[in-house]
């Protein structure tokens, strides 16, 4: 059980943030592993159609054995699995496909992760108590860093509907993190996790099947790290790691550190993505980049040692009546 500090049993909580930035680390990798897909001709729409679909397929078994006796937990928080599934998992991925058609790659994400923001102006409105100095700090801090790993410096246009796409997403993102860090013991995070990949992989294919999304995939070889590689194994770390792995170990961290801190720690993500392109796709990052992540970890340090703000998983405070 979590502490208000982000921790275990009033113990420092270095574990979750080790099992969180592992969480970043490999759902990072997911950039390298789709772009070797569609250059070969997969629609983003169906890798992320596969990628879902095969990670239920490896988690259902060890779900089963999890739920074995106790399949009264399905049907006593169906409700939670279907929006992580449908918002949390689906939504983010739809709303920012629509945002990335209108935007540059750069500019949709950085929308997308406005997600933690997001978050502490909510907790503000819902208890009426204005966030601490640090946590606000941090937030710029963050966002700030955000720019500067992106490096969208330049020309960009945007479109106004494309904002509000990627708005969209940000809000699904904020809802996945106070999904997967409400404190619910009969809901353990591998039936979380296999519940939302099964509602997650649905949703796309239906919105695939409809025509709202293009679908399309490739069996030719891809080129991975400067080498000729089979279509299967990029597939399969997107599965494996960019998925399976990382959804349990970020579903876990959220409910270990609470969804503020856990939030927060998600946005060195794309500090992973940016680092696991120079390996894999030979993108050096730049100093303008490494400065960025340095503005990410002195974000996630300011909102770790701030106090004042209750979030999900976290205690929160009760709202000032005379507020």
């Amino acid at each position: 059980m979590a502490d208000s500090s982000g921790s275990i049993g009033g113990k420092p909580g270095s574990t979750g943030i080790a099992v969180a930035l592992l969480s970043s680390a490999v759902f990072g990798l997911s950039g390298s592993f789709a772009k070797s897909l569609l250059e070969t001709g997969w629609t983003s729409t169906s890798a992320v159609a596969v990628r879902m679909g095969g990670a239920a397929l490896v988690l259902f078994i060890p779900a089963l054995l999890v739920l074995h006796g106790r399949w009264h937990q399905v049907h006593e928080n169906w409700k939670t699995i279907l929006a992580f599934g449908f918002i949390g998992v689906a939504g983010c991925q739809f709303f920012y496909f629509n945002a990335v058609e209108r935007l540059s790659v750069g500019v949709a994400l950085l929308l997308e992760f406005l997600a933690p923001v997001l978050m502490v102006l909510w907790i503000w409105a819902a208890t009426r108590r204005r966030p601490g100095l640090k946590t606000i700090g941090g937030a710029l801090a963050a966002i700030a860093g955000l720019v500067l790993v992106l490096d969208i410096g330049g020309e960009v246009q945007l479109d106004p509907v494309g904002v509000l796409w990627g708005l969209a997403a940000a809000v699904c993102l904020a809802i996945y993190f106070f999904l997967t860090a409400r404190q619910n013991d009969s809901l353990p995070p591998l039936v979380l996790a296999t519940g939302g990949m099964i509602v997650g992989a649905a949703t796309m294919v239906v919105l695939g099947a409809v025509g709202i999304l293009p679908t399309g995939f490739s069996t030719g070889d891809v080129v991975l790290a400067g080498r000729v590689a089979p279509w299967w194994v990029p597939l399969a770390g997107l599965v494996l790691f960019s998925t399976v792995l990382a959804y349990v170990t970020g579903i876990v961290a959220a409910r270990t550190l609470g969804s503020r801190v856990a939030s927060f720690v998600s946005l060195t993500e794309v500090l992973f993505a940016v680092l696991w392109a120079w390996l894999f796709l030979s993108e050096l990052p730049g100093t303008v980049q490494l400065i960025g992540g340095a503005l990410i970890v002195l974000g996630v340090v300011l909102v770790r040692s701030d106090k004042t703000a209750g979030m999900p998983g976290e205690a929160l405070p009760e709202p000032d009546p005379s507020a």
